[in-house]
């Protein structure tokens, strides 16, 4: 009997898990199973443990989840080679253990290190081998590894590959590339899950496998269809990509008084269609300057922030073509090498030493809400004087939107070539960010506010239908599965369909098959399907419907 989707919308599909209430019970017998291996007593961290704070907290990059409120872990395993992950993964699924992986903790709401119920961490921060192969333009790198250890070790081997992944070091390769990952060359190479070849991963059963023996599906789904959802993946393979030996990079402010709403409206129409080796950011935020008599006042900046693979004199007549309004002259603009720029685009001053790379930890850790969007339409001059005003209230003194052009290999790509859907039609992705220093619930409450404020008044000028979200910049507020009792597919899909639009059908068969007890799950980890069969149904269980 062949099932298609509208039937399973008359029938409960629901996730299938260990009963949440019994896992509380269970992390003795999980840590018992654990040292009936080789695992080492020292990776293994309870709240007895002088260290745990510390290595709990290690890895928190939201300070809105490291509060005393935040639900804590009952244990933390910090493993050493593939072989202990594997006996992570075999004793917790004995065990009936709820397990979170961390790589470096970047998620935008904890989900890598925060979970309701009782629960295991599983931190690969001792995962981080690297081996680039020049010869062959390749590299392995382990999951634990973050983008700034990434970008150094292709910079020891050669000056002219890189890689188009995103522009924090600190961020974890593991969780950026399971979500897509972007950075400033994706109108050139598209996204860093664009550029995986191969892939090491441990399933719900303990199996180690790789491209070959998980299967092509399981692949796609990999690359882009979020963490935490089919399996813990121990290691990429990516393909690097070529990178001239100079680049040239400019930062221009242009205020409000200085034209800035022209610029944006103009930016939205250029930007997209601008050669693909040109990318040309937007970071607007609220800052104080002077006007004509020395008086300080608060105004909103635009700062277009930018990278041309190539040098600046061939970077300046196709900015006086495409895009004289901005003014763009020589000495705005600065030759250096790719990782110089990848310095450059995280802050650092152009002294600093590239071991700054290898650290991980971040400059600033903060509280904060982040939101995303994508855009088809230019937004009016009016809609954007509209964002402006937002940006004068209270609690936008740290707020940031940053605006990232598409176009160029973006739009060769097909839509479901992986998992992430966000193609051809976007002109660019916003993302939509809120800080604040203060502790509290109230303080917190006013900011989260404030940005759903922002969000709500987007509305009009985004994606619709659905109104789309890009999984790295993972947001709560569009819907959440159950965390206690069962998920219908039906309930996951009211967020799903926003991250990953038509492709999440087929992220949910694949999850189905390769994970049918929902052993790797979270808030917004893909839904396990169960149903009943009727008599004369497929016996394989396999499911039939149209994907």
């Amino acid at each position: 009997m062949k099932i298609t989707w509208f039937s399973f919308l008359f029938v409960l599909l629901v996730f299938s898990s260990a009963p949440w209430a019994a896992l509380a019970d269970n992390h003795e017998e999980f840590i018992q199973c654990l040292s009936h291996s080789n695992q080492t007593s020292s990776s293994i961290y309870t709240p007895k443990n002088s260290s745990f704070s510390s290595i709990l907290q290690f890895s928190i990059q939201n300070l809105r989840f490291n509060t005393s409120e935040t639900p804590k872990p009952l244990v933390i395993v910090t493993p050493v080679s593939e072989s202990e992950v594997q006996r992570v993964i075999l004793c917790a699924k004995k065990t009936g253990m709820h397990v979170r992986v961390r790589g470096a903790g970047h998620d935008y709401e904890g989900l890598s290190y925060v979970s309701e119920v009782p629960f295991v961490i599983v931190d690969l921060i001792n995962l981080r081998t690297i081996n680039v192969n020049v010869d062959d333009k390749s590299a392995w790198v382990e999951a634990g590894s973050t983008i700034g250890e990434l970008y150094y070790r292709i910079a020891e081997k050669s000056k002219t590959l890189g890689f188009p992944a995103g522009v924090c070091p600190t961020v974890g390769v593991g969780g950026h590339f399971s979500g897509g990952g972007y950075g400033v060359m994706l109108r050139k190479y598209g996204l860093a899950a664009d550029n995986i070849v191969d892939a090491r991963l441990i399933d719900a059963n303990g199996r180690i496998l790789d491209r070959d023996s998980m299967g092509e599906d399981l692949f796609w789904a990999i690359r882009g269809g979020g963490g935490n959802s089919f399996g813990l993946v121990l290691s990429w393979k990516i393909k690097l990509v070529d990178v001239p030996e100079k680049v040239t990079v400019f930062t221009l402010d242009k205020t409000l008084e200085q034209n800035a709403t022209n610029l944006v409206h103009k930016w939205q129409y250029v930007a997209p269609r601008f050669h693909e080796d040109l990318f040309i950011r937007i970071l607007v935020s609220r800052v104080n300057s002077s006007d004509q008599g020395g008086n300080n006042k608060q105004t909103v900046v635009a700062s277009f922030n930018s990278i041309f693979l190539g040098g600046i004199d061939r970077l300046l007549p196709i900015m006086q073509e495409n895009f004289p309004e901005l003014g763009l002259r020589r000495e705005d603009c600065t030759e250096m090498s790719w990782i110089e720029s990848i310095m450059y685009f995280a802050g650092f001053p152009r002294d600093e030493s590239l071991d700054v790379l290898l650290s991980r930890v971040q400059i600033s850790t903060r509280y904060f809400k982040a939101k995303s969007d994508y855009v088809y339409q230019p937004i009016s001059k009016g809609g954007l004087e509209g964002i402006w005003r937002l940006f004068f209230e209270d609690e936008a003194k740290s707020a940031q939107v940053i605006l990232s052009p598409y176009g160029g290999r973006m739009d060769e790509i097909s839509p479901s070539a992986i998992p992430f859907p966000h193609r051809a039609g976007n002109l660019y992705k916003i993302q939509h960010l809120v800080y604040w220093d203060e502790e509290g619930d109230e303080v917190a409450e006013r900011h989260i506010s404030w940005i759903r404020r922002l969000y709500s008044y987007m509305a009009p000028f985004v994606s619709k239908f659905p109104r789309a979200a890009y999984i790295n910049y993972r947001d709560l507020d569009i819907g959440v599965n159950n965390i206690n009792g069962y998920t219908s597919y039906v309930q996951a899909k009211v967020w799903g369909i926003k991250y990953f639009k038509n492709n999440f059908d087929r992220l949910v068969h694949v999850k189905t098959k390769v994970d049918q007890s929902n052993f790797f799950r979270n808030e917004q980890s893909i839904p396990s399907l169960t149903w009943w069969k009727n008599k004369g149904d497929d016996s394989s269980g396999k499911f039939q419907g149209s994907m």
